[in-house]
């Protein structure tokens, strides 16, 4: 009881069957009109090893879809707690009455714009995982937000919140130590933020690639739309940070080479973290499958 039953079939009198399986499949070439209007798949050529590429690749896919939300959903977690923190601690700088929000509205938009839709897209040309075809079936109960994905949103969407408030503040108050005008120091450490945000989200977008193994397995140049995508973001965001007709539609600033140097350090350590937390889960799965007792 309770497992997935397959069934195949061309004639008339395998339609029965075909209808009640979990999944029916029916021959293309040889079945006839009544089997293949009963069964969910039709094998257009007739070969089984299709069966076995057809599952290959609808694994292929729901780790893809996996992939994708575990980068997206940290992202838009990430800039709620920015936010959250905006509204829940209302910063204030008594000294030059200013309110010190990390982000303007506009630069949210800019970042789900821009970022979000550029480096989630590549994830549906990722490869397959080499163990694919090795994993035990999944259960159809199993939901989508898994434990894994939670652990990780959560984890993700923290480090990138705390990475840029924390330049946020550095740069406004390094900024005004040095003598620059309340005005130009907000932009300048709002621009920051957002850089911060967006070398987080490229940087994170390479640990993503891969559920358990690092980018090196996965294969760095395997996947040239995750290559195409980096550069569409960072072309954009030089403009973000440099073009004057942006810097006024979105009240950002240019920084200095050393300030995005900066901003990237502090998005790429995430690769590290992510790449401890692999390790860790991968771990804890294979204890678990040792203390497995073995079937007969």
């Amino acid at each position: 009881g309770g497992q997935v039953v397959a069934m195949t079939g061309d004639g008339v009198n395998d339609a029965p069957a075909l209808k009640q399986s979990n999944i029916g499949v029916a021959m293309g070439i040889t079945g006839t009109a009544v089997s293949k209007e009963s069964a969910d798949i039709v094998l257009t050529d007739d070969n089984f090893a299709s069966i076995v590429a057809a599952v290959e690749e609808g694994r292929r896919v729901y780790d893809n879809l996996i992939k994708s939300l575990t980068f997206v959903l940290p992202t838009n977690l990430g800039l709620a707690l920015i936010l959250i923190y905006a509204v829940g601690f209302f910063p204030f700088d008594s000294d030059k009455m200013q309110l010190l929000l990390p982000m303007l509205p506009v630069q949210l938009l800019w970042i789900n714009l821009v970022a979000a839709v550029s480096l989630a897209l590549p994830f549906a040309f990722e490869a397959k995982e080499p163990d694919v075809m090795r994993r035990p079936p999944r259960s159809p109960q199993e939901p989508v937000f898994t434990g894994f994905v939670i652990f990780r949103t959560v984890v993700a969407a923290l480090l990138m919140a705390v990475g840029a408030i924390g330049l946020f503040q550095y740069e406004y108050s390094r900024e005004l130590a040095m003598g620059i005008p309340a005005d130009r120091a907000m932009a300048e450490a709002q621009t920051m933020a957002v850089t911060t945000v967006i070398m987080f989200q490229i940087f994170y977008m390479q640990s993503c690639r891969s559920l358990k193994g690092s980018i090196f397995q996965m294969g760095l140049f395997s996947n040239p739309a995750v290559f195409v995508g980096v550069a569409m973001v960072l072309l954009l965001q030089s403009a973000f940070i440099f073009l004057p007709i942006l810097n006024r539609i979105f009240g950002s600033s240019p920084l200095a080479l050393l300030d995005l140097g900066l901003a990237a350090l502090v998005g790429a350590v995430v690769l590290p973290i992510v790449a401890v937390e692999k390790l860790w889960r991968n771990r804890i799965a294979g204890n678990a499958k040792d203390d497995q007792p073995d079937r007969a």
